[in-house]
């Protein structure tokens, strides 16, 4: 079944009190000739302008006692269900519908077929494909041009007339009309968003021979795979080219799922995917307390940290951290390992050094500020557990942290006692250890302390 659509509108885009619809017609069409039509005004609530009524004839005193689009959205909703959603130029007129439905929090979603494209495909060279000079040019006469029921009958007559057309062409003779419009883009988009479903997880793309070519999480998997289709960038567009299937993970936690995302990411090291693929580290920021209670920080080669506070792929990046917290936290040259040791810091000399090497900065003045650092970037307890949402509301994720070091996530029904140490460990699927996540892991908690709830590990 075919639900042909027009719409009028006051204005050129969706915007509220901008841009409303002000009329629509819909045609039913079965595949064979027309079953049903349906046509009202639709009252903006908003001001139509000169510009606009010049366009359609539609005045604000014709509109002023008609339905608003909620009073009909149930109407057009059963006269659609089912329907493909067909429109000379669809992205207009489906947009409009969508995003008039997207306002009362309702997602709108209907395959579409553009009548325009169709018309290209079916009846090529032609100088305007616009409905008006097409319907013209092909004896289809327009009675009420720029009205909805007019404009909606004449494109339903239009493609009466490419479905005569269809069957003479044996290279579509045999075919749909939606499946000649859909190009390979189109056929992938609608298998990958067919299967991904609305929830909390990973999702890998894979290419023809299978290879994984991108790794993506989000909170709604669908949404964010609808975003890459979308996407005008260039990056896009190539991995779209690539794209062929799709596998996913459900986690219920977003923390879980951006852990999983970096590990996996690490893991394949997928073609398209720019962040986090490197699994080696050259150097960590080493801290410790000497025997006055001093903070030391300094760049060491990663195998040989003791006291890893952060770790990094290069020596640059390692550099570069450590002088932001120098700047920072007016830290010294000399005890961030910058200078020789046992020399006065140049810092201090141009007096951004407040005189720690020197003795003239108290111990405890010093080390406040340094402490500042490490309470950024250490865990407060040895070992605790994160609780977070499940996949389910019958289960909860969990995700261990031991010696300081996130060791794995796992899941448990509701009713464990997530501070019983021994059924934790049991739920929890061991990983490995990449010194970024402890930095992913305190990044989140910042910024979701009420999502989660933080229980230290039994000893």
């Amino acid at each position: 079944m075919f639900a042909i659509i027009d719409i009028e509108t006051c204005g050129g885009k969706y915007e509220f009190r901008k841009g409303r619809i002000i009329e629509i017609c819909i045609v039913l069409h079965d595949g064979l000739t027309v079953v049903d039509k349906y046509t009202t005004l639709i009252n903006p609530e908003c001001n139509i302008s000169p510009l606009f009524t010049n366009i359609s004839g539609i005045t604000n005193d014709m509109v002023r006692d008609a339905p608003k689009f909620y009073e009909v959205a149930k109407k057009i909703l059963e006269l659609t269900e089912g329907c493909v959603f067909v429109a000379h130029n669809v992205g207009f007129d489906y947009g409009f519908v969508k995003d008039e439905f997207a306002a009362l929090g309702y997602a709108y979603k209907r395959e579409t077929l553009c009548t325009v494209r169709l018309s290209r495909k079916l009846i090529p060279d032609r100088i305007s494909y616009s409905l008006g000079h097409l319907c013209a040019s092909l004896g289809i006469e327009i009675e009420g041009r720029h009205r909805a029921e007019g404009d909606a009958v004449a494109t339903a007559q239009l493609f009466d007339l490419l479905l005569t057309l269809k069957s003479q062409q044996p290279q579509y003779k045999n075919m749909g009309v939606v499946e000649i419009m859909a190009r390979r883009i189109d056929k992938i988009k609608k298998y990958i968003l067919d299967k991904i479903p609305e929830a909390c997880g990973v999702y890998y793309f894979l290419n023809k021979e299978g290879e994984i070519i991108y790794i993506g999480k989000s909170k709604n998997m669908y949404s964010r795979a609808l975003s890459h289709f979308n996407s005008r960038e260039k990056k896009s567009q190539k991995m779209l080219n690539d794209l062929y299937n799709v596998d996913y993970v459900l986690t219920g936690s977003e923390l879980i799922a951006l852990l999983l995302e970096s590990e996996e990411i690490k893991k394949n090291k997928p073609k398209h995917n720019r962040m986090r693929k490197s699994e080696y580290f050259t150097h960590s920021i080493d801290w410790w307390k000497d025997t006055k209670g001093i903070v030391h920080f300094k760049i060491i080669p990663f195998e040989e940290a003791e006291n890893p506070l952060r770790s990094f792929n290069t020596y640059s990046t390692a550099r570069e951290c450590l002088e932001r917290w120098i700047e920072e936290h007016t830290l010294c040259l000399s005890y961030c390992h910058l200078v020789e040791e046992d020399s006065q810091c140049f810092h201090h000399q141009i007096k951004k050094c407040r005189g720690i090497c020197a003795g003239t900065e108290e111990v405890e003045e010093y080390t406040s500020r340094a402490n500042k650092i490490l309470e950024e970037h250490l865990f407060k307890e040895k070992d605790f557990i994160i609780i977070d949402k499940g996949r389910n509301n019958e289960e909860r994720s969990i995700i261990l942290i031991e010696d300081r070091k996130y060791a794995g996530y796992g899941y448990i029904d509701q009713y464990t006692q997530a501070g019983n140490m021994e059924q934790v460990k049991d739920a929890v699927k061991l990983n490995h250890y990449y010194p970024d996540t402890n930095d992913l892991i305190r990044g989140w908690y910042k910024k979701n302390k009420f999502l989660s709830v933080k229980i230290p590990a039994a000893n």
